[in-house]
């Protein structure tokens, strides 16, 4: 019994020797194929959900503004890593002579304005 018997799937399979079968420069165009295509993937996820929290911020900000500073000229929505409480987007009202009040830490994942149904009961 030869060994071409036991293993017809090698018959005429004739070895490469020492030399591989990709060469390094398909290797280093393969890799960076590969990240390329990793980065396309990823980055475009990360510019929409870094547009869609910036619009959800701008939004949840306008509507505090009007309820909890009703005498505010305009807010001011900014991404702040330090600063007051925790990172996070920052809701800021702007005074008739440029003065900036912080009105809510929005979180890092901005969420719609919660504004109280009726008033609090100091009691």
């Amino acid at each position: 019994m030869s060994l071409s018997d036991e293993n017809p799937e090698l018959d005429g399979y004739v070895p490469h020797g020492e030399r591989p079968l990709r060469s390094r420069a398909f290797k280093s165009v393969m890799r960076v194929v590969v990240v390329l295509g990793l980065i396309g993937l990823v980055v475009p996820g990360i510019v929409s959900a870094a547009g869609t929290a910036n619009n959800t911020a701008h939004r949840t900000c306008a509507v505090y503004t009007e309820y909890l500073a009703p005498q505010a000229v305009s807010y001011d929505v900014r991404f702040e890593l330090t600063g007051d409480g925790d990172p996070g987007w920052k809701c800021y009202a702007i005074s008739f002579n440029g003065g900036e009040t912080l009105l809510r830490s929005l979180g890092l994942i901005p969420g719609p304005a919660v504004l109280p149904t009726s008033p609090a009961d100091n009691s």
